[in-house]
C-alpha cells in the first residue's frame, strides 16, 4: 500500500492540463442519461406533477372563505409541496456517487499515465 500512496501523492501533486471538474449543472444533467437514465425521467415527471398539484392547492387555500375549507387545501398544498421537494432531493446522492466516479476514473487515468 505505501507504494500505492506515493504513486496517488505524486499524480495529485502533478500540475497537469487536466479538464476541470464538472459543474453542478453539468452533474445534475448527466444523470439524465446512461442505463439508469429512465429513472430519473419518471421522478422527474412525478415531481412536477407534485409541484403542480401543491401549487393548485395553494391557489385554492388562498382562495378558501371558510376555515375547514382553507385548513383542507393548505394541508394539501403543504404535503404535496414536501413530497415534490423530497422526490427532488432523492437525486442528489445519485450526483455525488457520480462525481465520486469520475474523480476515481481521472485518478485511474493519472496513475495509469505515470506507470
Amino acid at each position: 500500500m505505501d507504494n500505492l500512496d506515493r504513486m496517488i501523492a505524486k499524480a495529485l501533486a502533478e500540475d497537469d492540463d487536466a479538464p476541470p471538474e464538472a459543474g453542478y449543472f453539468a452533474l445534475a444533467f448527466s444523470i439524465f442519461g446512461g442505463r439508469q437514465g429512465w429513472v430519473t425521467w419518471v421522478v422527474m415527471i412525478v415531481q412536477i406533477a407534485l409541484f403542480a398539484a401543491a401549487v393548485w392547492a395553494g391557489w385554492n387555500f388562498y382562495a378558501a372563505s371558510e376555515t375547514l375549507s382553507a385548513l383542507k387545501w393548505g394541508l394539501s398544498a403543504a404535503t404535496l409541496a414536501l413530497m415534490a421537494t423530497q422526490m427532488k432531493l432523492s437525486l442528489m446522492p445519485v450526483m455525488q456517487a457520480n462525481r465520486v466516479l469520475l474523480a476515481i476514473r481521472r485518478l485511474e487515468l493519472r496513475l495509469a499515465r505515470d506507470e
